[in-house]
């Protein structure tokens, strides 16, 4: 690694091609915990600079030999340095040969080839394959890759990589040997191998052009029979993409495969898919519903990545979300159709919010398509990801659904096998469609939040109703002023009576102010404003809150029935939150609030789901971003006295739902059955806020009746945030039963983390020395440190402590696991929206973690971002 203090900053101006095609790759691992020898062969041709030297990238390997043609180099032909090999002179085509060691057990990053419980594994995506051998590791560089590895056969019985197997053998000594060819050219960050004793699932599946695919779900023995659910995903999501998109699967085979130790959810790799395994494993005993719709997210994301990742990649990393933000709009819209479009659109919304509007207001706001990095894995961000997803949703509400596909055909067509740009992608869509995107392009150059005001006039005597709408975006580091946005705003009006007066209307603003003219409206109406949340953006409109109670009444579109009570909560939290800031004894809640939230409790025609999600209070972290300065005790009192106050007002309206809700027959997995689980534990979640002994009793009740994890964790969490003795005995109960489990162990210990309770902080620091506490492991270490992180009465402590303890917990973990320390480290981000006290304990802990003797980039990056005027 180059010297930290002066790290390298890459921009995306400086791209250049790489000098040289490289049609072929031979990769033979000799593979062992210790030591694995890697020797490849690489077929390359000049295609640039006729004087340009060629560089491979490779990180901690070393190198035993290099041989061009043949023919073995002293030392004095090339340059062996901290980031690669430099040949400086070589023929225009040859062959080049190379014979590395790596060591997989000791590589702690989990970063390129390492082992985990017992297997071999690799992760590759960004910079991870020069940690396996010398490789020109960029994206536009693809080639075909023959794989031939050998192992142990007792130890590792199953060897896997890329493509198909082509060979098996036996050899001598008790090892055997396994040959994988991938007839598709792709990156190395698409590279994988995984060798290991596991155990499967197998499914087939025909594809529309006739092909039979043989589908296999790994994971060790002990875990196979979790692994159902995950089989009927990919086989839903390879349905989805031929019907929606017309994307057939292109090979014969395609595995996936589970691992306990992983950086990331999951990996795309082409036809050897690594996942988490918190990911892939589900049965009614240990997951959640929520678990059972994450995974079936992710799997189809990974799935779909085989089209627009795989087949068309990056040209470079800083394209990263032409694959990326344009996968997770595939999978947003594959868990709409299989779920509820509105519940998944309001949770898209609420990710969105909570992580992503709060890195646009940060010290590392950046845009969709970054024009620096010094570390690439900083940025697979919810920037990245998700805003990402929301501009191209942008399009598809311009173009249209038929438009959306007629431009990925055009987009698939032009660059199938290619790795391209964030501006090819937009020209396809434009030249799909005949509309001019070049404005458009601002959305993936520009960071920030654009903050879009409203304001409606009506003209009784012309029957007209004249919208006027006015954009504007914050500066951000780097970006003090934004030039406009073009924007889809899409606007439905609504009589008094409730109904649309007008059917939804998407309106283009181009300009910074703009008016748009509805005519034939006989009545003032109440608009509802950014349907389906149209635009990423922060809306202002005048809206008292009898219109909002109306709209969450009678809006005809659900996300906005349910937004309207959001900023209806938002309006009375932050309401009472002036009331304790100015001391007043007893902070009163508005019975308007409470006569709203009872109408929810009786719209018995609404989705379950949608109930309730409507019935919860938005988030501490949402309620601080709505505040100039963030006052962390009075936002934790002042939503805490809500939820009791609309409890003990409603609390008969509340145990009737609960009760009404109950299970009836033994659990199964379905979106009905998961709303109605939603609203009941939604319901016990306000009834425990009550903290009295017969409410306490619920929780227990339910507990030790549960049969399925949904709701034992949600009874868990109850009474977890709550003082006494059923605290205590429902957390030893569930250790008990469920300490064998690695996966729901880190749900007991993200519950402890996660619970606002005045000694939060004392009970993780005593679980940093529980004997199932491994910082290694990144779910463990997410489960109890990020978790706590975000608890935000217990990390923004006015002591300081709280601060002190993760700074610790990061620097501890950066020289093991940069990645996952950078990304903690991010907690301290929007230090500057504090009272003077906190930003000056953050700014110390975070100046303590830049003085840690050779600190990672990646986390490096993240502090000095963080500490930037």
């Amino acid at each position: 690694m180059s010297d930290p203090t002066q790290p390298t900053e890459v921009f995306r101006r400086d791209y250049r091609p790489y000098p040289f095609a490289v049609d072929r790759v031979d990769l033979d691992f000799e593979l062992g915990e210790e030591n694995t020898v890697v020797r490849s062969r690489i077929e390359l041709r000049r295609t640039g600079d006729a004087d340009a030297a060629l560089f491979l990238d490779g990180e901690e390997l070393e190198l035993r030999s290099v041989r061009i043609d043949g023919n073995a180099l002293d030392e004095g032909f090339y340059e062996l340095g901290g980031e690669g090999l430099t040949l400086p002179h070589v023929p225009d085509e040859f062959v080049l040969e190379l014979e590395v060691v790596n060591h997989p057990k000791a590589n702690t990053q989990l970063s390129g080839l390492y082992t985990s419980g017992g297997m071999f594994c690799t992760q590759c995506e960004a910079l991870g394959f020069r940690r396996i051998t010398f490789f020109p590791d960029r994206p536009d560089v693809m080639t075909r890759f023959r794989v031939r590895m050998a192992a142990d056969r007792g130890r590792f019985p199953m060897l896997l990589s890329n493509g198909n197997k082509v060979e098996q053998r036996s050899l001598p000594d008790g090892r055997h040997e396994a040959v994988w060819d991938d007839p598709f050219p792709k990156p190395s960050y698409l590279f994988a191998l995984v060798a290991g004793d596991l155990g499967h699932v197998h499914g087939t599946f025909t594809t529309m052009g006739g092909r039979e695919v043989d589908l296999y779900v790994w994971s060790e023995h002990d875990n196979v029979g979790r692994l159902g659910h995950a089989l009927r995903c990919l086989r839903s999501a390879m349905v989805w993409d031929e019907r929606v998109f017309g994307r057939e699967y292109d090979l014969d085979l395609f595995n996936i495969v589970a691992v306990n130790d992983f950086n990331m959810g999951a990996m795309e790799n082409k036809s050897l898919n690594v996942f988490n395994a918190a990911r892939v494993l589900a049965s009614a005993e240990t997951a959640t519903d929520d678990d059972f719709e994450i995974i079936d997210g992710v799997i189809a994301h990974e799935y779909f990545h085989n089209w627009t990742g795989n087949r068309v990649t990056c040209r470079d990393w800083f394209q990263l979300t032409l694959k990326e933000g344009l996968t997770v709009l595939r999978d947003q819209l594959y868990s709409a159709d299989v779920t509820s479009d509105a519940v998944k659109r309001i949770d898209d919304v609420l990710m969105l919010r909570s992580f992503q509007f709060p890195e646009d207001a940060g010290p590392t706001a950046h845009p969709i398509r970054p024009e620096s990095y010094i570390a690439m894995d900083n940025f697979y961000t919810a920037t990245v990801y998700e805003k990402g997803a929301e501009v191209l949703r942008m399009i598809r509400a311009l173009v249209g659904v038929d438009g959306f596909r007629r431009g990925m055909d055009l987009y698939f067509e032009r660059h199938d096998g290619q790795a391209v740009t964030c501006d090819d992608f937009r020209a396809a869509m434009a030249d799909a469609n005949g509309i001019d995107l070049d404005q458009f392009e601002r959305w993936y150059a520009q960071a920030g939040t654009p903050e879009l005001t409203a304001a409606g006039t009506f003209d009784p005597d012309a029957r007209t109703y004249t919208l006027q709408l006015t954009q504007s975006c914050p500066p951000t580091p780097g970006q003090a002023d934004k030039e406009p946005f073009h924007m889809p705003v899409a606007v439905g009006l609504l009589g008094s009576d409730g109904r649309d007066l007008i059917e939804t209307r998407v309106l283009e603003l181009r300009e910074r102010a703009q008016s748009f003219v509805v005519e034939g409206i006989r009545e003032p109406p109440v608009p509802s404003l950014l349907r389906g949340f149209s635009a990423p953006v922060k809306l202002t409109a005048p809206l008292d809150d009898e219109q909002l109670a109306f709209l969450m009444a009678h809006d005809s579109d659900p996300f906005n029935r349910w937004e309207a009570g959001q900023v209806l909560y938002t309006r009375v939290a932050l309401g009472l939150v002036d009331q304790i800031q100015a001391g007043e004894a007893e902070p009163q809640v508005p019975e308007m609030l409470v006569a709203a939230f009872g109408g929810l409790l009786g719209g018995g025609d609404v989705d379950p789901s949608l109930r309730a999600f409507a019935m919860g209070i938005p988030g501490e972290r949402t309620l601080g971003n709505a505040m100039e300065t963030v006052d962390p005790e009075a936002v934790h009192g002042a939503r805490r006295l809500l939820a009791r106050t609309l409890a003990a007002w409603l609390e008969t309206e509340l145990r009737a739902i609960y009760e009404r809700e109950a299970p009836h027959g033994s659990y199964r997995y379905s979106p009905a059955e998961a709303g109605r689980r939603r609203l009941r534990n939604g319901c016990l979640g306000y009834l425990s806020a009550l903290g009295r002994d017969d409410t306490t009793a619920l929780c227990v009740a339910q507990l030790h009746a549960a049969d399925n994890m949904t709701d034992e964790i949600a009874a868990l969490r109850c009474l977890a945030r709550l003082p006494g003795d059923a605290c205590e005995e429902a957390l030893a109960h569930f250790y008990t039963r469920w300490n064998e489990d690695p996966l729901v162990l880190d749900k007991w210990f993200s519950t402890q983390a996660g619970a606002q309770r005045d000694d939060a902080l004392e009970r993780v620091d005593d679980l940093l020395g529980h004997p199932d506490f491994d910082p290694r492991n990144p779910n463990r270490f997410r489960a109890l440190v990020r978790t706590f992180s975000r608890n935000q009465p217990a990390f923004h402590r006015i002591d300081g402590e709280g601060y002190r303890w993760l700074a610790d917990r990061v620097r501890q973990l950066d020289p093991l696991n940069p990645q996952v320390a950078a990304r903690t480290a991010e907690a301290f981000a929007p230090w500057r929206r504090f009272d003077d006290a906190r930003q000056a304990l953050m700014r110390s802990q975070l100046e303590r973690i830049a003085q840690r003797t050779g600190i990672s980039k990646n986390l490096y990056e993240i502090v000095t971002r963080c500490l930037a005027d």
